[in-house]
């Protein structure tokens, strides 16, 4: 079996404008201290990246892990949910979603802006030798997740339709690499359950770059079974994000959380250990199943600070990862094989 690796951490929540938080070097020694081994980096943040350079220079590249090496850390991969999002975007969505893109362009525009983005972290990711881009895939369909009046005939099969059209290209260009476009399945955006990425990959054809980046907290928050997708979808898991959750629904709010605060939800997002998710399993079943990618923190947490989320988050991920065996337990009471005797146990020696 193969061995997951970790622990690292996804340095999106993390970046600010005050050090250590304000710059690849200083948040760099900060995770480091903490015990990590990797970092997933997102792209559109110049604190920590210029994807521009990423992806025209190996240099540039090259330069950027040897200043993570000289700290003791690796990347996981480059993350581009935003640029995902921003793809495929509902009209509706369109004033929420401008902090994620350049003003003033058109939804012509706009796609083509989010199409360039993502063209580059492929690019930049085979100059760094990494195999998987998390994205978020976006989409048109959202605001019908629970209709009234019902959703008219053909109206999911034109969002995918529409979905893939606009995703093809770059996962034709990610298999052509040798990468994984690694969809984190998330409410707001199509592609947001098992049953939603079953149908773009039907759509697609089974395209082979169309994979899942696992995060089970977004399961709990919809009350899926967080375990059975793994053995459901373990092939297609790339990227996996450690990211703890918790649901206690009472006679106020349910899955649909009443438009509360996230401290009054059902659904909350915790820090590791705090929260529902089953980790002991998750580890146990992603190793079984042979994933030997990065188990990358993803912090979120309506109570506690991410400071101490973060400190907790290293110890945490390594104590759940798993060493796995070469032999086995009850090897001892191994012999060589022994025709004669196997048929005298089996009753056939006449």
């Amino acid at each position: 079996m193969k061995q997951i690796k970790g622990p690292a951490i996804f340095l999106a929540q993390f970046l600010r404008d005050d050090p250590p938080y304000n710059n690849l070097e200083n948040i760099g020694k900060w995770v480091a201290g903490l015990g990590y081994k990797a970092v997933q980096i997102p792209t559109w943040e110049s604190k920590v990246i210029d994807l521009d350079k990423a992806a025209d220079s190996k240099t540039y590249c090259d330069d950027l892990k040897g200043r993570l090496d000289a700290l003791g850390l690796q990347i996981t991969e480059l993350a581009a949910h935003l640029q995902g999002q921003v793809l495929a975007t509902n009209k509706v969505y369109e004033t929420a979603f401008q902090p994620f893109y350049p003003k003033g362009l058109s939804e012509q525009e706009r796609t083509e802006w989010a199409t360039d983005q993502l063209k580059k972290v492929i690019t930049a990711s085979v100059n760094l030798g990494l195999k998987s881009v998390p994205v978020m895939s976006g989409g048109f369909a959202w605001h019908m997740v629970y209709p009234w009046p019902q959703r008219p005939e053909g109206l999911i099969e034109e969002s995918f339709a529409e979905l893939y059209k606009r995703w093809q290209p770059l996962l034709d260009m990610a298999e052509d690499n040798d990468i994984s476009i690694s969809y984190e399945l998330h409410p707001g955006s199509d592609l947001f359950d098992g049953a939603t990425f079953e149908m773009f990959l039907e759509i697609s054809d089974e395209h082979p770059a169309a994979s899942i980046t696992y995060d089970p907290s977004h399961f709990i928050l919809q009350q899926l079974d967080y375990l059975e997708f793994i053995e459901l979808f373990a092939e297609r898991i790339k990227s996996f994000h450690v990211k703890d959750a918790e649901y206690n629904a009472n006679g106020l709010v349910g899955v649909y959380g009443g438009y509360q605060p996230w401290i009054k939800r059902a659904g909350r997002f915790r820090s590791l250990g705090d929260g529902q998710v089953d980790f002991s399993r998750v580890f146990s079943l992603l190793t079984e199943y042979d994933y030997d990618g990065w188990a990358v923190l993803e912090w979120e947490c309506c109570i506690k600070s991410p400071e101490q989320g973060a400190r907790e988050g290293a110890p945490f991920i390594a104590n759940h990862i798993i060493e796995t065996t070469d032999v086995a337990f009850d090897d001892f009471a191994g012999s060589e094989t022994d025709t004669q005797l196997n048929r005298k146990i089996l009753g056939l020696d006449s």
